[in-house]
């Protein structure tokens, strides 16, 4: 693999691989992300594959050589802990941040490529009872106009008129069928389709809308494959195919991954070469090769796929806790620390 495996971890910053997984570096001395800092979220430009921006407990970092150097996008996040980021893959001046505990959660934009910065609505409050503290977890543009994002705890909301304003679209009873019922939102994903379809996975659950959000089919995951903490969701680039990545519990002590081909309809499970010794944490996916996906669990385990989620095989390297992973077919080089 030509490319940089970048793994984001609760307490030892950003560590990548520029030798397909051989060797391993941490972010170095004298610069804008501490090589010990909680970074909860990394995100690759879809025009600039060395461009990798970082959510870190600084703020917003970018770096623009496939992470050997970090530099702090100046903006309101500073010294914010940043959750979740989302580039507009039509447009990637425009980005949508989202912050949370110990931070205050909060939506920000910029449009001119972090030049300037606009906190958005709506006001989310400041506690919430399943986690003290709301974080925003998932950000993702659907087009030009719209885009979605979700709280844990806080729920789900979506934007048609690039963030001016937010609607927020779960809470519907289970009285009345139909709707997201649950306000802890983990991950929400667009498959183009046809039909487009639009999938949302909560705590314990997989909601999918294939009428632009008016109604929603619900899949119970522990009753459908016995293991509840429905962690994330990932497409993979190119094909309207899905990763699922579902754990018993968090940080939890195992985890299972299914793929589906037919718009999360139906799942199957793949094959992990040995077990996880915690839920899966991030998937690491890039329209270069989608055939070759990442997945870090919660404590540290790291897996490749090349067979587009098919097959799993453990990395020799084991990790700090792992928040999120990427990898960019841009090759990070120049001098790093082990």
């Amino acid at each position: 693999m030509e490319g940089t495996i970048l793994v984001a971890t609760a307490g030892q910053g950003v560590l990548s691989s520029a030798d397909d997984g051989k060797t391993w570096y941490r972010t170095g001395l004298g610069q804008d992300i501490e090589f010990d800092a909680v970074v909860r979220c990394l995100a690759v430009d879809p025009n600039d594959p060395r461009v990798i921006y970082a959510g870190a407990d600084a703020g917003l970092v970018r770096s623009d050589d496939a992470g050997v150097t970090w530099h702090r996008v100046d903006s309101p996040m500073n010294g914010m802990q940043v959750w979740s980021l989302a580039v507009d893959p039509d447009d990637p001046a425009r980005i949508l941040a989202g912050t949370g505990a110990p931070s205050r959660a909060a939506v920000f934009r910029t449009t001119d490529n972090g030049k300037n910065w606009d906190r958005l609505p709506p006001q989310i409050p400041e506690f919430c009872a399943g986690v003290s503290r709301p974080r925003i977890l998932t950000m993702t543009w659907e087009n030009t106009d719209c885009a979605w994002f979700g709280i844990e705890e806080g729920g789900l909301w979506r934007t048609r008129d690039q963030g001016d304003t937010w609607q927020r679209i779960d809470g519907t009873p289970a009285s009345l069928p139909g709707g997201v019922t649950s306000s802890d939102v983990h991950c929400v994903v667009i498959l183009d389709g046809p039909p487009k379809t639009i999938v949302v996975a909560v705590v314990n659950a997989l909601f999918t809308s294939q009428d632009d959000g008016v109604t929603w089919t619900r899949q119970d995951t522990r009753a459908s494959y016995g293991i509840y903490y429905t962690r994330l969701v990932a497409a993979i680039p190119g094909t309207s195919d899905l990763l699922l990545g579902i754990g018993d519990a968090t940080p939890g002590t195992m985890t299972r991954i299914f793929y589906s081909t037919d718009l999360a309809r139906t799942w199957t499970e793949a094959t992990l070469d040995r077990p996880a010794n915690s839920t899966v944490w991030g998937f690491g996916v890039h329209a270069a090769d989608p055939a070759l996906i990442f997945a870090g669990t919660k404590y540290g385990h790291l897996y490749r796929s090349a067979d587009a989620g098919r097959n799993w095989t453990r990395e020799w390297r084991e990790f700090p806790e792992i928040t999120d992973v990427a990898w960019t077919p841009a090759v990070a080089a120049g001098p790093r620390a082990h």
